[in-house]
């Protein structure tokens, strides 16, 4: 078969009855079914198929199953295992978005939220908004880095998704408009080989209320993107990118698996892949890893 869907839905959510109706679905539009393949019992299952585009799949598949939790992702059969990861790191490796908390220790917490909040939405520039949002917080103690380091938590899966490629020989890197200071310790707690992203600037002291120029935006995320690749030596198509945010729509876009992770509505539109109900363990499956398979140590 040509191509492949892959449903993942929570653990013991993705019963018989909805692969059932999800080939009743395909077929009803003439597409050819091949044989169920199993990558985490009531969790994750490909299906092959053949005769229908990939986006008329998941269409079909979300009219079908409105009511379910589930994600479904559509992809040629070939070429699905990707050599190079690319991810962004604020709400999608970790769970928060780390200015923000660190702008708690300012009391600044809801208006610096409020700018990211329309920056990541595409309605501010990023560039403008990040300068903006760190000029707010001159002064503060470089204890509140610490502090919010300590309350930082890995998004589900992250662990998993990053070992589990990088063991397969998969270069692993994170691209954050966020700061070096917490890319650097995500890095090394998920295993990342190279992390690229902002500079906070200070006394040594306290925060200087700038960051170091030029800003790690959307392009050079795509840049890094690039770059990475034509250094391995690889297409773009062995290539995958996740993110939430808009300054991550170029990259995106870009790669030959490009994956909106919960995200802002203006990326979720736009990218081919979605991912609104798991965690990151939804990357592998959508590269055909078993759940036996995952590497989590």
């Amino acid at each position: 078969m040509s191509h492949v869907l892959t449903l993942i839905a929570p653990p013991g959510r993705l019963q018989p009855g909805i692969l059932a109706r999800t080939r009743e679905a395909l077929s009803s539009l003439g597409a050819d079914l091949g044989t169920p393949g199993w990558l985490a019992e009531a969790e994750a299952v490909d299906l092959p198929f053949a005769g229908l585009d990939p986006d008329q799949a998941v269409a079909a598949v979300r009219a079908a199953l409105p009511a379910e939790q589930m994600d479904a992702i559509a992809q040629p059969a070939e070429g699905r295992r990707k050599s190079l990861l690319i991810a962004d790191m604020d709400s999608t490796i970790v769970t928060s978005e780390t200015l923000d908390e660190l702008a708690a220790y300012a009391g600044l917490k809801e208006r610096v939220a409020e700018i990211t909040r329309r920056s990541m939405n595409g309605e501010l520039d990023f560039a403008a908004a990040l300068r903006e949002r760190v000029a707010m917080l001159k002064g503060l103690s470089l204890d509140a880095l610490e502090a919010t380091w300590k309350g930082t938590e890995l998004m589900p899966g992250a662990r998993e998704l990053v070992r589990t490629m990088a063991a397969n020989g998969a270069h692993c890197a994170l691209a954050s408009g966020g700061f070096t200071f917490f890319t650097g310790r995500v890095a090394e707690l998920c295993g990342f080989q190279s992390h690229h992203s902002n500079t906070l600037l200070d006394d040594g002291k306290v925060l200087a209320g700038t960051v170091a120029e030029p800003i790690f935006d959307r392009e050079a995320k795509l840049a890094t993107l690039t770059h990475l690749a034509a250094e391995k030596g690889l297409p773009m198509s062995a290539t995958m990118a996740v993110g939430d945010g808009a300054n991550d729509l170029a990259m995106i876009g870009a790669a030959g698996m490009g994956v909106a992770y919960h995200a802002k509505p203006v990326v979720a539109g736009a990218a081919r892949a979605r991912v609104d109900f798991t965690d990151l363990r939804a990357l592998l499956f959508i590269q055909g890893y078993r759940a036996a398979d995952f590497v989590s140590g």
